[in-house]
């Protein structure tokens, strides 16, 4: 079979194991795309979405907007090809030797530093966090300070030390998000959602 061709069939699995659903018509796509990700049947009951989360994605990417991860698994993992046709590239400041002093100064993680060392260029865009739940945290403390203002956040940081609390924390935000409860999540998941953003936004007219 062609790789379009097995996609297709899996989606059409996917809608049969799902059935009804609780998301709206713009949030299942994201939803069955983190499914057909990870064959992960538990994000139905686990995906939170801000109501104002896949209009905001949307309207960053069309309007060439930044899009930043916290790793280069999830850099690497988002459809960079098709972001081309928005003009946007994905970023990462991971592996910047600054960024490992300034974690190394300030005693915290290179994802909390990256988070800081990115406020001024995430205005206005896609802020993807699949695996460091300090970065969240420290994402969300920028908002609430309103000394970041991403257009859209997709946490989905993955783990068993503050992953669960930084979605919750993120879920009680006025702020659009997408994120899910629990420990489950990951670079994977979070450029699986932004994959879909991508093929939504290339879809409308």
């Amino acid at each position: 079979m062609k790789p379009e061709e097995i996609e297709k069939q899996s989606f059409q699995i996917i809608e049969k194991e799902a059935g009804p659903h609780r998301f709206s018509r713009q949030q299942w796509p994201i939803v069955r795309r983190i499914i057909h990700t990870t064959a992960d049947f538990e994000y139905l009951q686990s995906m939170r979405f801000h109501p104002d989360a896949v209009s905001a994605g949307i309207e960053a990417i069309r309007s060439g907007r930044s899009v930043i991860t916290d790793t280069n698994m999830a850099r690497v993992g988002i459809r960079s090809r098709d972001l081309q046709n928005f003009g946007i590239g994905v970023d990462c400041l991971m592996d910047d030797p600054q960024i490992h002093r300034i974690a190394q100064q300030r005693q915290t993680t290179r994802a909390a530093a990256a988070v800081d060392a990115a406020v001024a260029d995430m205005d206005g865009g896609i802020y993807v966090i699949g695996n460091a739940p300090t970065a969240l945290m420290r994402l969300i403390e920028l908002i609430q300070k309103k000394e970041a203002r991403p257009a859209l956040v997709i946490g989905l940081p993955v783990g068993f030390v503050n992953a669960s609390e930084s979605k919750t924390a993120l879920a009680k935000l006025d702020h659009p998000y997408i994120t899910n409860d629990g420990r489950k999540g990951g670079s994977n998941v979070a450029a699986s959602v932004v994959n879909a953003l991508i093929l939504i936004a290339g879809q409308q007219p």
